[in-house]
C-alpha cells in the first residue's frame, strides 16, 4: 500500500473512532485485536486476568450480587397490587438471582440460571427504542422530530393536543399523549386499572414539556411503529436485530390479549413495552446481554451496522425537559453523574422491575446483565468496575 493511501486510511479511522467516543471509549489493544462478536449458539469465556480483572476482586462482586437478591415473590402473587389488572399472561413463577459479566466481548463470568426465560420488564421498552432506530435506518422515519400524525393515521393523533407528539416526545417519555390503549387510560387514575402505581389527576402539558414515566404512552408508541412497518414489532425485531446478533429462538414477545390492531386487511398484535400488565419480552440472560452488547459495540455487529451512528448517539444523549430524570431514547442515562456518582457519565442502562437491569460501560469495554436482584446496584456495577486493572 503506498503511504498516502496509509495515511488516509489512518485520518479515516480516527474520524470514525472520534465521531462514535461518545458512546463507544474501546481500549487500543482490543482495536488492534479486532473486536470480538460471539456467534450463534456459543459464546466464548475467558478468566479475568485475561481481559485485565482482578479475580478476587470480581469474585467478591458477585458474592455482593448473590446476597442482593430481589424480594418478589417468585410466583407473581403481587403483579396486580403493583401494577392492576393485567391484560396478558404472566408465567407461574421465576428463577433466582442471576446474571453474566461481559469484558472485551468475553464472557467473564456467570452466576444462577442465566438460561431461565422470563419476563424483563421496562428493558423491552429499550427495545423498542431499538425498533425504531431500524425505522430510521430504514428511512420509514426521516426526521425524529417530525409529528407521528403525519405518518400515523388511526385516530390517535387527530386531536389538537396530540397532533404535535413527535417520535423524539415518545422516545423520551415527554409525549403527554391523551387517550386510552387497550382498556387502560393514559393518567393512570384507578387502583384497580394501575394498582399500588395509580396516580392523581394533573392537567397535561404540551408534548416536549414534560417527562412521565408512562406506559399506556409508551404502547401507543408501539401500536405507532406497528402501523410504520405494517408488520408485527417482535418480527421486526427478531429479523432485524436478534438474528443478526445470534440470539436464540427462545424468548417471545408477548401481546395482551387484546392488543391486536387491523394492518392491510388483517388482525396484527401490538405488543408492550413492558410487562406492567402482562405480556411483554419473556428472555433469558443470554440474549440480554447479545442485546447488550450490541448497543455497547454502538450498534455494529461484525461487519454490518444495524443502527444508524447517530441514533445510537441521540439515544443516549439526555432529554430537554426540566423534570426528565437524565433519561435517552428509553435508556437511563448517568450524564449528571447522579445514577451512578462513582461511574464515569456515559455508563447507561436498559431497567425493568423486578429488577432486570443491562448495564453498559463504554469506557469499560463491559456490559453486566443482572436479573431479579434487589438493592444494591450503583455498590455491584462499581465492584466490577474497581476489579478492571487500570490501563487494562
Amino acid at each position: 500500500m503506498r503511504r498516502r493511501d496509509k495515511g488516509f486510511l489512518k485520518f479515516s479511522l480516527s474520524l470514525t473512532v472520534a465521531a462514535s467516543a461518545f458512546v463507544l471509549a474501546i481500549d487500543t489493544n482490543t482495536i488492534a485485536q479486532g473486536v470480538y462478536y460471539p456467534p450463534a449458539g456459543s459464546w466464548a469465556h475467558k478468566a479475568p486476568s485475561e481481559v485485565g480483572m482482578d479475580a478476587a476482586r470480581l469474585d467478591a462482586a458477585i458474592a455482593f450480587a448473590k446476597t442482593h437478591e430481589t424480594n418478589w415473590p417468585r410466583d407473581f402473587s403481587t403483579q396486580e397490587k403493583i401494577f392492576g389488572t393485567l391484560l396478558g399472561p404472566i408465567p407461574k413463577d421465576r428463577a433466582g438471582m442471576n446474571g453474566l459479566i461481559i469484558r472485551h466481548g468475553y464472557v467473564v463470568a456467570e452466576f444462577g440460571d442465566t438460561t431461565n426465560i422470563a419476563p424483563t420488564y421496562s428493558v423491552a421498552k429499550s427495545m423498542l427504542s431499538t425498533v425504531t432506530a431500524v425505522a430510521v435506518r430504514d428511512g420509514l422515519i426521516k426526521n425524529l422530530d417530525a409529528p407521528v400524525g403525519s405518518q400515523v393515521k388511526d385516530g390517535g393523533y387527530d386531536s389538537p393536543h396530540n397532533a404535535k407528539i413527535t417520535w423524539r416526545n415518545h422516545l423520551q417519555q415527554e409525549s403527554e399523549w391523551e387517550g386510552e390503549m387497550w382498556g387502560k387510560k393514559h393518567d393512570f387514575v384507578g387502583a384497580v386499572a394501575f394498582g399500588d402505581g395509580e396516580r392523581k389527576p394533573r392537567e397535561l402539558q404540551d408534548a416536549g414539556t414534560f417527562y412521565e414515566y408512562n406506559d399506556v404512552r409508551i404502547n401507543r408508541l408501539s401500536l405507532s411503529l406497528l402501523r410504520l412497518f405494517k408488520k408485527p414489532v417482535p418480527e421486526v425485531f427478531r429479523d432485524e436485530i436478534m438474528n443478526p446478533i445470534g440470539a436464540s429462538n427462545t424468548w417471545q414477545w408477548i401481546p395482551y390479549n387484546n392488543s391486536y390492531a387491523e394492518i392491510d386487511g388483517k388482525k396484527r398484535p401490538s405488543v408492550s413495552g413492558g410487562t406492567r400488565w402482562g405480556g411483554g419480552v419473556w428472555i433469558n440472560a443470554w440474549d440480554m446481554a447479545r442485546f447488550g452488547y450490541l448497543w455497547l459495540r454502538a450498534g455494529k455487529w461484525g461487519s454490518k451496522q444495524l443502527l444508524p451512528p447517530d441514533y445510537v448517539k441521540a439515544a443516549v444523549t439526555p432529554a430537554s425537559a426540566s423534570n426528565s430524570p437524565d433519561y435517552g431514547f428509553l435508556w437511563w442515562l448517568n450524564t449528571r453523574g447522579k445514577n451512578h456518582p462513582e461511574l464515569p457519565r456515559n455508563v447507561f442502562e436498559a431497567q425493568g422491575a423486578g429488577s432486570n437491569t443491562i448495564f453498559i460501560s463504554p469506557d469499560h469495554d463491559l456490559v453486566i446483565v443482572w436479573r431479579w436482584h434487589g438493592s444494591g446496584k450503583q455498590q455491584f456495577f462499581k465492584q466490577v468496575v474497581d476489579s478492571i486493572r487500570q490501563g487494562s
